[in-house]
């Protein structure tokens, strides 16, 4: 009986498999997707390894961002547990394809990265790992230029348990 329901269970998951191959084959074969649309990013491994906000924008070549009204954080302004702190970040800016999430005092800089598609809503959500009181900031790349916005988020109990 048990082997029935395992064949029964490989069977589902190649016609599951199947469906999915399908759907991604029409989709790149009429054009409306492209591998780099639906597979990961070049990794920015210098930029995640980096140790502080300029070696960060070093890494990504955004030079001296400007400060932008455009960007929107949203976080608690005070972290109970900085291990799981909820960060959302906004771009008002026109053409906005990247964003970025920076802890100016973890011992990575960079927390998160994310493209954004044309024609879609500039705005993610995650959570990140806050170690101590930090500033956190918003690195927004549109219309090729570089943008940032910081808010201050305090941490009561670190992120590493501490």
């Amino acid at each position: 009986m048990k082997q029935a329901i395992k064949n029964n269970d490989d069977g589902q998951q190649r016609r599951d498999f199947l469906r999915i191959s399908t759907v991604f084959g029409l989709a790149f074969a009429a054009g409306l997707l492209k591998p780099s649309d639906v597979f990961a990013a070049e990794w920015q491994a210098k930029a995640f390894e980096a140790k502080s906000l300029p070696d960060v924008f070093a890494a990504l070549g955004a030079g001296s961002p400007a400060v932008s009204a455009d960007i929107v954080i949203s976080a608690p302004d005070i972290a109970e547990n900085g291990a799981v702190v909820p960060v959302s970040v906004s771009s008002k800016a026109a053409n906005t394809d990247y964003i970025a999430i920076l802890i100016e005092k973890n011992p990575n800089a960079m927390s998160a990265a994310f493209n954004i598609p044309e024609g879609t809503e500039a705005s993610v959500s995650t959570r990140v790992k806050v170690g101590e009181t930090s500033n956190v900031h918003a690195l927004v790349k549109a219309d090729g230029k570089w943008l940032v916005a910081s808010k201050e988020i305090k941490v009561t109990l670190g992120g590493c348990g501490g």
